[in-house]
């Protein structure tokens, strides 16, 4: 499992064979998945930085989106199946954590930081 890593690169998904994507979020304690170029994302992965987290972060072409979303919604089934998973979205210790508003929820109450050494994402 990467515990946050030192590799600070984007990475592109390429979605290639079924189970690629779950296999990322097993392997990383936090990872990011967003659009190409979102804003959002990157505040959220920044945020994460901020913390002292260096989270896996993969952009995902607009061409493969209802493919990626429609596996990581198999990764953790939402109580509200009327709504898609939207990007980013932040899965913590294998599990879908929510996207920019509940980060920054969770940052704001102090929820954040137990979460993440929980998912021995933070050693502090």
């Amino acid at each position: 499992m990467n515990h946050g890593g030192t590799n600070s690169e984007t990475n592109v998904i390429r979605v290639s064979a079924k189970g690629h994507v779950k296999n990322l979020v097993s392997e990383n304690a936090v990872i990011v998945f967003g659009r190409r170029g979102c804003c959002m994302s990157h505040v959220v992965k920044r945020l994460l930085q901020g913390l002292g987290v260096n989270p896996a972060f993969y952009e995902v072409d607009e061409g493969d989106e209802s493919s990626v979303v429609d596996e990581l919604e198999t990764i953790d089934a939402c109580e509200d199946t009327d709504r898609r998973l939207q990007f980013p979205a932040v899965f913590i210790g294998g599990h879908l954590f929510g996207g920019l508003d509940r980060i920054m929820t969770a940052h704001i109450t102090g929820e954040l930081i137990p979460v993440l050494k929980e998912a021995r994402a933070l050693w502090l």
